[in-house]
């Protein structure tokens, strides 16, 4: 008798059996580190796309923005000012999240050359510009609280930029060979004050070193198919790059036009593990299969993580989120790519702070189908500088933050409004669709009839009690009516 299948021995189906769990056995590691494999290079792709996120929307607002033939309403040649002459129509879809206080005046700025940027003395009303690098990263502001009043001239250079700076220049060096000169001068919505603070923008100057103290006439650089909407919300041109696009559009940027900071070394050296690597094309097709199906739904894993990430940024104060943190941001790379995606950018805190909210002070959300109020009790308005403001903005949510037309045209609340108030001496404030009726329209800030959002902007803030910078002072909670 066969020993194999007789008695006492093992049988066929019983050896097969054991030989098959071997097998398996031995393939169950090796399947392990396969599906381990890529969900790390689905990770490692999710924090790439944060990485970026900032540089890209920065760059594709640049272009949006200079890209251009002729100075427009947002808009003018590389090298150039515009300036807006009144507030952002509620129908601009530009940038995220944009404010109805102030006049803007940008200008972008290639600084392969340098570049001399000069303001006169402004003395009576608030002014700030902002410098934003492509990173998004506002290291410096010129303005009011910052600089000083006085006429300033400063220049501005690129990455191994090294020369003689000129008497009487302020000089800042920047890591990326772009920068945005973002300025906000405060204006009362009337013809004589407009016509003041255009007298004033007509002085904010920027012009190459070579030409400096010269008789020099700007030539605006040839408009480029930059193979991008202009006219669309720069989060939804970015999810329309697609994940290979994206990750392009970030090598070519680095290092030739933005130098990482050092600090960024680590992730640099992880990202490059699934080819993305700065100088090179990144190619989708070098990856397995199983890896290319992994990030397929990385833009819009991201994309959705940011827009969750802005509506809880900082602290919940009384439904408020309060930020006292922005412009500079060190490896926090999702906080600056939250910033980037619905609040481009983020000023300096000692500048400005903007609690923004989308629920009431229950957490509900805000619905404009219902009516809201926010009561400023008597000695406890907004704590800013004499020389400064605040004011609430109502917005509409559709990827980003966008203004809400109405009728009364009225995207603010602010002090430059005529309240009416209450006979304690505290202001109660209305958000809704409907008209709160006629005795209260003055105090009314029209919501779209669906979820909404809303922003308070304090410009200068205390910086002691009653502060928000240091929680002294807290934003009252929106109430449901």
């Amino acid at each position: 008798m066969n020993e194999v299948f007789g008695p006492g021995a093992m049988s066929r189906r019983a050896f097969l059996a054991t030989t098959a769990l071997g097998t398996l056995a031995a393939a169950m590691p090796a399947a392990r580190a396969a599906s381990s494999a890529v969900e790390e290079a689905r990770q490692i792709a999710i924090d790439a796309y944060v990485y970026g996120y900032s540089l890209i929307t920065t760059d594709i607002t640049r272009l949006q923005m200079s890209n251009v033939a002729k100075a427009g309403l947002m808009s003018a040649p590389l090298g150039s000012f515009f300036n807006v002459r009144g507030y952002p129509p509620a129908t601009y879809r530009g940038v995220s999240a944009t404010n109805a206080d102030t006049l803007y005046s940008m200008a972008w700025l290639d600084l392969k050359e340098p570049m001399v940027f000069s303001h006169p003395q402004i003395t009576d009303r608030f002014f700030n510009f902002e410098l934003v690098d492509l990173w998004m990263v506002v290291k410096h502001s010129v303005g009011t609280n910052t600089t000083g009043t006085d006429a300033a001239t400063y220049l501005f250079t690129g990455p191994g930029w090294k020369g003689e700076v000129p008497k009487g220049m302020t000089h800042i060096a920047y890591p990326t060979r772009y920068l945005g000169v973002l300025g906000r001068t405060y204006a009362l919505d009337t013809p004589e004050d407009l016509a003041i603070v255009h007298k004033l923008q007509d002085q904010y100057k920027v012009v190459p070193l070579s030409a400096y103290g010269k008789d020099y006439t700007f030539a605006a650089p040839p408009v480029e198919d930059v193979g991008i909407k202009m006219d669309e919300a720069p989060q939804k041109v970015i999810l329309a790059l697609g994940l290979e696009g994206y990750f392009n559009w970030m090598t070519r940027l680095i290092p030739a036009a933005a130098e990482p900071a050092a600090e960024d070394a680590p992730l640099l050296a992880r990202i490059a593990k699934i080819g993305i690597v700065p100088g090179q094309p990144f190619e989708m097709s070098k990856l397995s299969a199983e890896v290319q199906a992994a990030l397929k739904d990385v833009p819009q894993i991201v994309t959705d993580k940011l827009n969750e990430g802005w509506a809880h940024l900082g602290k919940n104060v009384n439904g408020w989120r309060v930020t006292t943190t922005g412009a500079i941001y060190g490896t926090d790379y999702l906080t600056r790519a939250i910033w980037a995606s619905n609040g481009w950018p983020a000023q300096q805190p000692e500048v400005s702070v903007y609690p923004t909210t989308y629920v009431d002070g229950s957490g509900a959300k805000l619905d404009g189908r219902n009516g809201y109020t926010l009561t400023f009790q008597k000695g406890e308005m907004p704590p800013v500088n004499a020389r400064a403001f605040w004011s609430i903005t109502m917005y509409q949510i559709d990827n980003g933050l966008w203004f809400y037309p109405n009728k009364l045209n009225r995207l603010t609340l602010s002090t430059r409004n005529s309240f009416v108030y209450n006979k304690d001496g505290s202001l109660t404030l209305y958000f809704q669709n409907e008209s709160p009726g006629a005795d209260k329209e003055a105090n009314w800030l029209p919501a779209p009839a669906a979820p909404f959002a809303m922003t308070m902007r304090l410009y200068w803030p205390n910086r002691t009690a009653p502060s928000i910078l240091d929680g002294s002072w807290a934003p009252p909670p929106v109430v449901k009516a």
